[in-house]
């Protein structure tokens, strides 16, 4: 039992990293899962191996973890992970009924993400001294983000030859390696343009294709952008709890309110299916039903 649990985790690894091309982490998230999965059938049904589970196997390892005061959202997502693991066991042949089609996820109001206004965004590029050192960069980093629906990692990891000044496009590397080509506009390679010139009078420069860097001449982390991004929104008296992916979000529902076709946003996000990006519909009918209440004649009390 302990053998066929090993060999098909092993493949089960090579098939999330090979043909689903995804990140580390991802893998990981999924496999841990699947070792908490094992460990309810050694305790409580005599170590079963996978392709001897069924339905009411699955549905009480599901249970006990509802047990565990964890949310919905992550009761949904450990849901989602078991019924990867066995589809993939359906495409290997290992089993011929897939016993997590009954599963019900849990039931998630919808969480619509924080969204900047136009008027915020220039207010938050408003207060960056360009006096300072970091202040272009940080102008650049803003105007970059908005321009292109970027996630942190992805702004973190942009090189100078990434950038395709003539066709107005970005090579963008998003999750599992996967790239992608964005649309870039023309205020935030002026941007660019301005803080190159800053950064190449920097005494050392570690990473040479890397565009932002810190003072030291390496490449920005993922917690430096977090911290960029809050001491800013604070100065520009911002009181939404704002981060890096809220700039992604405010590109995206600006497009969409603004009459972009969802497949179109679909391919700059870099979404796999276009049903996340379609939680920006959600957020543009709300945008129109307020714009109702407030101006419509028949709605005003």
């Amino acid at each position: 039992m302990e053998r066929e649990w090993t060999t098909t985790l092993r493949g089960y690894r090579s098939y999330l990293m090979i043909e689903r091309s995804l990140s580390h982490n991802s893998v990981e998230a999924y496999l841990n899962d699947l070792r908490k999965l094992r460990e309810f059938l050694n305790e409580k049904r005599e170590g079963k191996k996978p392709s001897a589970i069924n339905y009411n196997d699955l549905s009480d390892f599901v249970a006990s973890n509802a047990g565990s005061n964890s949310s919905a959202r992550t009761q949904a997502r450990l849901i989602s992970g078991i019924r990867a693991f066995f589809r993939f066991l359906i495409i290997e042949g290992i089993i011929t009924e897939d016993p997590s089609t009954l599963l019900e996820s849990p039931s998630m109001g919808m969480k619509l993400p924080e969204v900047l206004t136009i008027e915020e965004i220039d207010r938050i590029i408003g207060v960056i001294d360009l006096s300072q050192p970091e202040g272009h960069r940080n102008r650049a980093i803003i105007e970059t983000m908005y321009s292109c629906g970027l996630r942190v990692s992805e702004l973190v990891n942009m090189r100078l030859t990434d950038i395709h000044r003539s066709e107005g496009f970005v090579t963008v590397t998003g999750k599992g390696n996967k790239q992608r080509l964005v649309p870039i506009g023309s205020v935030a390679l002026k941007e660019i343009d301005t803080y190159l010139e800053t950064r190449n009078r920097l005494p050392v420069i570690i990473d040479q294709n890397i565009i932002f860097l810190n003072r030291r001449g390496s490449r920005l982390t993922r917690v430096m952008i977090f911290t960029i991004i809050k001491k800013l929104a604070e100065a520009a008296g911002i009181r939404k709890k704002i981060s890096p992916h809220t700039f992604r979000h405010s590109f995206a529902t600006h497009l969409v309110e603004g009459g972009a076709d969802l497949r179109a946003v679909q391919e700059m996000l870099g979404h796999e299916s276009i049903t996340t990006t379609e939680i920006y519909t959600h957020i543009d009918r709300s945008y129109l039903r307020d714009t109702l209440i407030m101006f419509h004649p028949r709605s005003k009390h």
